[in-house]
């Protein structure tokens, strides 16, 4: 058996949790590899409309496993009360959810740095999400950190009061006003919880599940233009959210991974600051944004809108070896006569069809193929076969341009507004 992988091609939110709750019937087990509870996988179904922020987008089947993997990092607070409205809702989460035991834990004083660096960056800040991200992965790197296994380790307290401290001189140093006693009590009652479930060796847990046949999914977190290595750097967040952070975020072996699939966006969006090719800045820009509920998910922040960057997404599919595409919301893109696509850049007075290393709006510019637009309402399809020409000749110029076919094309939020289109073989 081996390892599928599911993840995102562009700057996050393209829809990877709607997906890996549609695909996961075919899997007995869903793995999350990185990432924090920054990051919203949102779902909808029978009405209504869910937001998963740690816990992996499986949860809601009765018969998959699901676990939080190593390369994630956890805030206990979040955690337990995304858990607690679950169990509300009648999920079985004690059942279905594993925690990796080298999962590390985000701290009150992880999200205080986190508040005290973005403040300090002034008109250079980067975007931060504020939950204590970034502060947590450096902690790792720089082996400081608290993991899930630590928890129920007799000197926890005073591990956790070492790090403490070392935090404080950080927050002095910024001099950043905060109040610490306010934080903890709800943390340690957090972590009181948390010790009740279920905690695992996930690597060997995962291996021993290929031994056992079961079907994996890996599921990532943000975008592969978030990567920490191959993103627009510095503006990306603090992991590997390309396919190669699924070996390290789970313990699998890079000869495990079968499928490759690939999320993105009819168009492109992308929260926080750094480089965005295409962003508009027009009425365009604003439709998009309003028709597609452009907002984010855990933060409410309005998110930047722009036309599809195939530079940027070939780009992508390279670095993540992608198998299959998936279209997300086509339906937003119903009702403009032109849909324009990036095809090449013009960057320092050359074409190119290629994602440099300087990506500041002052280097580059797009160059644009405009394309047929659509007026039928997709929503309602229940079958390709019902998809007008329009989008029919969009989907193919992409598959064309970037190589890899696409085999689903979302056209609403609902489970159930999901298209499966006969694979083939791209010319």
């Amino acid at each position: 058996m081996k390892v599928d992988v599911l993840l995102g091609l562009q700057w996050g939110d393209e829809g990877k949790g709607k997906i890996v709750d549609v695909l996961t019937p075919k899997y007995d087990i869903i793995g999350r590899f990185q990432g924090g509870p920054n990051a919203g996988h949102t779902l909808e179904f029978n009405g209504i409309k869910h937001v998963l922020r740690t816990i992996p987008s499986g949860i809601f089947h009765e018969k998959a496993v699901n676990i939080i993997g190593n390369g994630v990092v956890i805030d206990p607070v979040v955690l337990i009360a995304e858990i607690e409205a679950l169990i509300k809702m009648g999920v079985d989460v004690r059942s279905k959810l594993l925690l990796s035991t080298k999962a590390h834990l985000i701290l009150p004083t992880h999200r205080l740095l986190d508040a005290a660096s973005e403040a300090a960056k002034g008109k250079e800040k980067i975007g931060s999400t504020l939950k204590g991200i970034g502060p947590t992965y450096m902690d790792k790197t720089g082996r400081n950190g608290l993991r899930i296994g630590d928890i129920k380790t007799p000197n926890f307290k005073e591990k956790y009061n070492a790090l403490v401290e070392k935090h404080k001189q950080l927050l002095n140093f910024h001099n950043f006003q905060y109040n610490l006693e306010e934080l903890e009590p709800e943390w340690f009652k957090a972590i009181e919880a948390l010790k009740t479930f279920q905690q695992i060796e996930s690597e060997h847990y995962i291996n021993e599940a290929f031994n056992d046949n079961k079907a994996i999914l890996a599921e990532g977190a943000q975008g592969s233009l978030l990567d920490i290595d191959f993103g627009s750097y510095p503006f990306v967040t603090s992991s590997n959210t390309i396919c190669a952070g699924a070996c390290t975020g789970l313990g699998i072996a890079p000869n495990r991974i079968g499928k490759v699939f690939g999320i993105f966006k009819a168009y492109c969006t992308r929260v926080g600051s750094g480089p965005f090719p295409t962003e508009l800045f027009d009425e365009t820009g604003d439709k998009i944004r309003n028709k597609g509920r452009e907002f984010g998910s855990v933060t409410g922040r309005p998110r930047r809108t722009g036309w599809l960057d195939l530079p940027a997404l070939k780009y992508a599919v390279m670095i993540n070896g992608v198998t299959e595409l998936m279209m997300m919301k086509a339906d937003i893109l119903s009702g403009f006569e032109t849909i324009q696509v990036c095809t090449h850049y013009n960057y320092k007075g050359e074409k190119i069809d290629y994602l440099p290393y300087d990506c500041a709006p002052e280097m580059l510019s797009p160059i644009y193929t405009n394309l047929k637009g659509w007026n039928q309402d997709l929503t309602g399809l229940h079958s390709p076969e019902q998809m007008p020409e329009a989008l029919n000749e969009y989907i193919s110029f992409i598959e064309r341009e970037v190589g890899v076919p696409i085999s689903i094309v979302s056209v609403g939020p609902d489970r159930t507004q999901t298209l499966m289109r006969k694979k083939k073989e791209l010319v």
